[in-house]
């Protein structure tokens, strides 16, 4: 069976890397991005618990 790939960079030549669509890609990235906005949430509320803990 053969498939048309769209390829991100044409020198990709690992087999996993062929099979990979472009558009995996950039959902990977979206991802990516909530997580690290996830983390700075998290990083903050568990700050401003903290400190209002303290004082």
């Amino acid at each position: 069976m053969q498939r048309t790939l769209l390829l991100a960079a044409p020198s990709a030549r690992h087999p996993f890397r062929r099979s990979v669509v472009t558009g995996q890609v950039e959902r990977a990235r979206v991802r990516d991005e909530s997580d690290v906005r996830l983390f700075a949430l998290s990083f903050a509320a568990f700050f401003v618990c903290f400190y209002t803990f303290i004082f």
